[in-house]
């Protein structure tokens, strides 16, 4: 971990981002240098220094529409990347009256510290994770997942919450946003260049080849552009890895800054350990993730460390109590359960069916399965408290679940899905009497 402090890092952000935008310009004007060479390598006989020097004059030409054209993507990002997120991920503002829970976690929090009180958004997924966004003080904003509101309790919350708070701090998300706009205009224009030249180059190259072989400079001049566009894109890509590693490990940290409680944030970070994947979302928003799942080889490309190390530096610098990663049995037994709830809401079409005896019967049985699930779940969360003391206390690590867990988990899937397997019976049954 990274032994700088808090306030250079933030400095850092700044001339990092400044720094980027410069970087944007000169990929942009790499790709438009590429796009010319490559034309000029279809259209014209010539050797290649004659079409190095015909690119360079169609690219000195196109510079400024290119500048400007980035200019005004970078206007339409910075005012609009939000309202692009919301779209991929589904996320939704709220408000006090709709998520007291969490807006006066997040409050306490901003109100503490005397930092302004970000946007709070929710999606609607059984992921586990959150992100931050914005460019500026009023667009900032935290997006959560259901899940994850679901899944962890106060104090994790409010550490998760600490660490997007840190990280809007910090200049990270402005820092991320940057970077995805340089990531979204090289691509789209390396792509845009590569499918003018797969859907005419050939058919140019193919009707003016005779008339090009005395030149001798067009395949090679081809070659150079396509070295050209695949640098961009990997100039691209290594810029997105240039933002070090080490804002995740000082995010964890500022959180534990903020809520004066490590055990919270290790306790979070292992409960979303491994759930963390947004189902429709790019790569680029799962950079802004809290935990990002997507691997690439080994650790070398990926954008977050793994949570192991984060959870090792929590415990090393922090003195926090790490339970080990946590079991997560439950996830199918509330996919059963709502599921159900689904189809009982169906039956409500049907009079006939809502009167069934049956039905009635398997309506009591999920009732107790919810009451048995809750209880496993409490049982679950005092298990994991009962594992962080026995890892600080000892070596030895407990054991996970036991038999009796898995045993209990298993009656109620079982139960779930014969229950399923009626409801859907009954429900065939009534449409098949209607129609």
């Amino acid at each position: 971990m990274a032994a700088y402090g808090l306030y250079s890092h933030i400095q850092s952000n700044r001339r990092r981002s400044i720094a980027l935008l410069v970087g944007l310009f000169f990929l942009v004007f790499v790709l438009v240098y590429a796009g010319a060479l490559l034309a000029a390598a279809l259209l014209i006989n010539a050797d290649l220094g004659t079409l190095m020097q015909i690119a360079l004059a169609d690219l000195i030409k196109a510079a400024p529409f290119a500048t400007l054209g980035t200019v005004l993507w970078i206007v339409i990002a910075y005012y609009f990347h939000q309202d692009m997120i919301d779209a991929l991920t589904g996320g939704r503002e709220v408000q006090r009256a709709v998520e007291p829970r969490l807006y006066n976690i997040l409050e306490n929090l901003c109100i503490s510290r005397g930092i302004s009180t970000p946007k709070l958004k929710v999606m609607d997924s059984t992921a586990l994770n959150a992100f931050a966004t914005g460019m500026n003080a009023k667009q900032y904003s935290i997006t959560v997942t259901t899940g994850l509101l679901n899944r962890l309790n106060d104090d994790e919350i409010e550490s998760v919450l600490g660490h997007e708070l840190t990280h809007i701090r910090n200049g990270d998300v402005r820092m991320m946003v940057i970077a995805v706009i340089i990531a979204g205009v090289v691509s789209f224009f390396a792509e845009l260049i590569f499918r003018l030249w797969f859907y005419n180059g050939f058919s140019f190259r193919s009707s003016r080849s005779d008339a090009r072989r005395g030149g001798g400079g067009a395949g090679l001049a081809i070659l150079i552009a396509i070295g050209l566009l695949v640098l961009a894109y990997l100039l691209s890509f290594i810029i997105r890895l240039t933002l070090s590693r080490s804002r995740e490990f000082l995010a964890d940290a500022g959180s534990v800054e903020l809520t004066k409680n490590p055990d919270a944030m290790i306790s979070a970070l292992r409960k979303i350990e491994g759930h963390g994947e947004l189902p429709g979302a790019t790569s680029a928003v799962m950079e802004m993730c809290i935990d990002n799942p997507r691997q690439g080889f080994g650790e070398l490309f990926d954008t977050h460390p793994s949570v192991n190390s984060r959870v090792t530096a929590l415990v090393k610098f922090a003195g926090g109590h790490d339970p080990g990663p946590l079991a997560h049995d439950l996830d199918a037994d509330q996919a059963a359960t709502g599921a159900l709830r689904q189809l009982f809401a169906l039956t409500k079409s049907y009079p006939d069916l809502k009167a069934s005896t049956n039905l009635q019967q398997l309506q009591a049985q999920l009732a107790d399965l919810e009451t048995a699930e809750k209880a496993l779940r409490d049982k679950a969360e005092a298990g994991s408290e009962q594992r962080a003391g026995k890892a600080w206390g000892s070596a030895q690590g407990s054991p996970a679940d036991g038999p009796t867990t898995r045993s209990t988990s298993a009656t109620m899937l079982t139960i779930a899905a014969i229950s399923l397997m009626i409801v859907s019976f009954l429900i065939a049954t009534a449409l098949l009497t209607v129609f």
